[in-house]
Parts: structure tokens; C-alpha cells; sequence
């Protein structure tokens, strides 16, 4: 569904932006809160969602930390008159696969959206497999044996472009344009993050393969005495 979720209190901002997406050729919903927000996600399929961080009843990251502990995959626009580094860190680690300060050029919004809405399920294979490791896009999740995590969109689309190189070292360049499309990362070090996280959910679901840093040049799946 390309449909979009915009959650922000700001009825001008809303209204821009709902007409900014309409006008590319993307619908979208408004909500005020987040329990509004919250009640509508879980009972619609939404291609994407775009939140902003100060809204009535707490931070637009509580909203994404509870869709990702609810195991929803939906990608995820965070808004926020904040800019500083520490910021987008803390929407990285939230959850969140994209970042936009305000203000913001409306063009630049809807290339972000875009990228996210590339990323529904019917574009994405059924499953990939490499190593013990096997990742169902479809349901946002990496399974190891009997253990299960889900993932990030981002988080998703990294770890299916190294599986599908067996091995073989992949470049930043092309984890950062599988992760975040043509639009730039989050961060400088978007890309870190999302690695980090996937070091983490690996181990905890016993994986044999680990990811390796090849400093400068990329990352690739190994072995751990490879790592070693």
C-alpha cells in the first residue's frame, strides 16, 4: 500500500505536506496524536510513515519504538525542529530509516518518501538465505535456527545486499543506497548504526556469520575466526 501516515499536531504543516505528497502522487492520511496514529497503524497497512517529534502526549520516537517492539516493519520518516547530531542518533536507534530537520524543501520530502515506499513487500523477494541465516522481508524479520528478530526497513535492506554477495566485501556506497535509496543517509554515519544494530541482533540469535569491516572500503559476512 502506497498510502502514507503523517503524524504531526501542526494543522499547516500537515496540510503541506499531505499536499505535497498528493501532488507527487502519493495519498496520505493526517493524525493529530499519537494514540490516533497508533489505533489507525495497527489496523491499516500504511507504505510509509512520517512523524514528527514534538507532538501532544510525548516524542514522535515513542510512537516508532513501539511500532518496532510490535514487530511493524513500516518505514519510517522522523520530522524535528532539532538538527543536532545526537538527535538523529537517538531516531537511528529508535528505530527510525530516515531524518529531516526542519524546515525542509518539499521536493526533498517526497524523494525521502519515495525511497521509502520502494521498500514495500512486493517488491522484495520471499525470502533470502546465506550462512544459517535466513531473512523474510516480507514479514521484517531474520531467522537463525528457531531464533527470530525483526529488523529495520534499513537494517532489511543491509543485510539482504550482504547476503546476496555470499561473502564478498560490499562497499558503503551501495549498503548506503540500499538502505536510504538515492537521497542521502540520515547521518554521516547512518550506516554505523545500522551495522551496529545488526551486529547485536546477530548475536542474539546465535548467528555462526558475523559482519566484518574491511576499513575504507565496505563490509562482508564471515565467518567469526575470519572476524578473529
Amino acid at each position: 500500500m502506497n498510502r502514507v501516515a503523517i503524524v504531526e499536531d501542526h494543522e499547516r504543516i500537515a496540510g503541506l505536506i499531505a499536499r505535497g505528497l498528493l501532488s507527487a502522487g502519493i495519498p496520505s492520511d493526517i493524525f493529530r496524536t499519537l494514540e490516533s496514529a497508533w489505533r489507525l497503524l495497527n489496523e491499516l497497512d500504511y507504505g510509509a510513515l512520517i512523524v514528527d517529534r514534538g507532538l501532544p502526549g510525548g516524542d514522535g520516537l515513542d510512537l516508532v519504538r513501539r511500532l518496532r517492539a510490535a514487530d511493524k516493519a513500516i518505514p519510517c520518516l522522523v520530522l524535528t525542529a532539532r538538527d543536532a547530531l545526537r538527535d538523529r542518533v537517538d531516531g537511528l536507534e529508535a528505530g527510525a530509516d530516515d531524518y529531516l530537520p526542519k524546515p525542509f524543501a518539499m521536493e526533498e520530502l517526497v524523494a525521502r518518501v519515495r525511497a521509502l515506499l520502494r521498500r514495500t513487500p512486493s517488491l522484495q523477494p520471499s525470502e533470502v538465505v546465506y550462512g544459517g541465516l535466513r531473512v523474510l522481508p516480507q514479514a521484517g524479520c531474520l531467522c537463525c535456527a528457531d531464533e527470530v528478530v525483526t529488523l529495520s526497513p534499513a537494517e532489511l535492506q543491509v543485510l539482504v545486499c550482504l547476503m546476496q554477495a555470499k561473502g564478498r566485501t560490499v562497499r558503503r556506497s551501495s549498503l548506503e543506497q540500499a538502505a536510504w535509496g538515492l537521497t542521502d543517509a540520515v547521518t554521516p554515519n547512518a550506516l554505523d548504526v545500522a551495522v551496529h544494530r545488526l551486529r547485536r541482533k546477530l548475536a542474539a540469535i546465535g548467528s555462526e556469520l558475523v559482519l566484518i569491516n574491511t576499513r575504507g572500503h565496505g563490509f562482508a559476512l564471515g565467518s567469526r575466526d575470519v572476524a578473529a
